[in-house]
């Protein structure tokens, strides 16, 4: 482990301990937690800031398999790394990583650089794969693992008991709003996943970034509520594009979700993938059709 000094401040919420990030867990680094029982303690998310050291803990469990939630695993080369089975894959393996972001040939050489030189990410083999409701006994503490896909196939949250604190990884309240960009991403599922989460009573909500934690479940249903508004503007912003038939290609170019200054090989693939999820809702909802082949209008 190094003996650089770690680059986050703890904040304590009852048993729970959340590690935020440099930058308030603004990416590329994050927030993660430290959850301590009488026998055991588990970390979760080592995050970049964690790089230069984490807290000792006896298992690590992994939210989902993105480059900025296992970073700082080289801090834990000994103790055992959990991830939903669904995102073992990838967690196991930076080419099935990488390969999951649908990128070119030529952008899967530079992604797969940062990955391995920027994020430390070198893949664990050895890491296992636990499914929904999984329960971690810590000894007078429990961690149970809250399936919410979308994000990724395997995203959770995890719901630490007594202390009444939900940890909602990458659901992060953002204005950017949901990312459901990758290959195995699904709009339909993350809609679904923050239903699941609206329906959960907690004291304290912990996301990845730089919301940190929302306290009372009347606040975290309002920003819940503005973060999947994002999905509903997407919605009308390409309707209105549609005034007239566009082509994917023009709606990619038009943007959905990256601000035109945004520059990055995983820019297009995740503007044609959300393109493409939102054309399949709104043209099963009536709203959209294809006229000419290949060229979309509002219906």
């Amino acid at each position: 482990m190094s003996s650089r000094t770690p680059e986050y401040t703890t904040v304590a919420y009852g048993g729970v301990d959340v590690l935020v990030g440099a930058r308030r867990g603004a990416y590329p680094y994050g927030n993660s937690l430290l959850v301590r029982g009488s026998t055991s303690a588990l970390v979760v998310d080592p995050s970049l800031s964690l790089v230069a050291g984490g807290p000792p803990a006896d298992v690590v469990l992994v939210s989902h398999a993105h480059e900025d939630h296992m970073a700082g695993l080289g801090s834990y080369s000994d103790v055992p790394v959990q991830v939903h089975a669904a995102d073992l894959g990838a967690l196991r393996s930076r080419a099935t990583l990488v390969a999951g972001l649908g990128l070119s040939p030529e952008a899967v050489v530079e992604v797969d650089k940062s990955m391995r030189e920027d994020f430390h990410v070198q893949g664990r083999p050895d890491a296992q794969g636990f499914d929904d409701g999984a329960v971690f006994d810590l000894g007078g503490r429990t961690v149970t693992v809250v399936h919410l896909p979308g994000h990724t196939v395997g995203h959770c949250g995890f719901l630490v008991e007594p202390d009444g604190f939900l940890f909602v990884a990458d659901i992060d309240l953002t204005s950017f709003g949901p990312y459901y960009g990758d290959l195995g991403s699904d709009l339909g599922a993350f809609e679904a996943s923050l239903r699941k989460c609206r329906e959960i009573d907690a004291r304290w909500y912990g996301t990845s970034h730089q919301k940190g934690v929302i306290e009372g479940p009347e606040e975290f249903r309002r920003r819940l509520a503005a973060f999947a508004g994002v999905v509903e503007r997407r919605d009308a912003a390409l309707l209105a594009f549609l005034a007239e038939p566009r082509t994917l290609d023009e709606i990619v170019d038009h943007r959905l979700v990256y601000r035109p200054h945004v520059e990055g090989p995983h820019v297009r693939p995740v503007e044609r993938r959300t393109a493409l999820q939102h054309l399949d809702r709104l043209s099963a909802a009536g709203r959209v059709e294809e006229g000419e082949p290949g060229r979309f209008r509002a219906a």
